[in-house]
């Protein structure tokens, strides 16, 4: 296996442990029924699946972009929180409500709106970047 599809392998299983995280947080939240819609669903099992989908897929591109430098916990946690960041502005700011025909959500009042999600993707980056690295260290040995 090579170095990219191993950061690609463990985002993807550290992106699925963090997503299931922040999903339950979702769910107590009620949020999910919104992220069905994202798929054309409107139940909380389906959004909770959609969830998952994208969180495996947001654990890859951790894993291709900043894998090489999450190679300790507390890189991988301070990088993960920053990514966390970086996807709480895409995801509730800019590419949900855009998707769902609400337009972009940038604005103060918009933010402030999703600050319940700043804490769920803060979460979702801090498990993220957490065990990033003990999946990458399990990947190399097993290579």
């Amino acid at each position: 296996m090579n170095y990219d599809t191993n950061h690609i392998k463990s985002g993807i299983n550290a992106g699925l442990i963090a997503g299931v995280v922040f999903g339950a947080m979702m769910g107590m939240l009620g949020m999910l029924p919104m992220v069905a819609k994202l798929l054309g669903g409107s139940s909380a099992i389906w959004g909770f699946i959609v969830h998952l989908i994208f969180s495996v897929i947001i654990g890859g591109i951790f894993g291709f972009v900043f894998g090489h430098m999450a190679i300790n916990k507390g890189t991988g946690v301070i990088l993960g929180l920053l990514y966390g960041v970086i996807w709480w502005v895409l995801g509730p700011l800019v590419i949900m409500p855009v998707w769902l025909g609400m337009g972009l959500q940038l604005s103060v009042a918009g933010m402030t709106m999703a600050i319940p999600s700043l804490w769920g993707h803060l979460v979702f980056g801090f498990i993220l970047g957490l065990i990033y690295p003990m999946f990458a260290q399990k990947e190399k040995t097993n290579s």
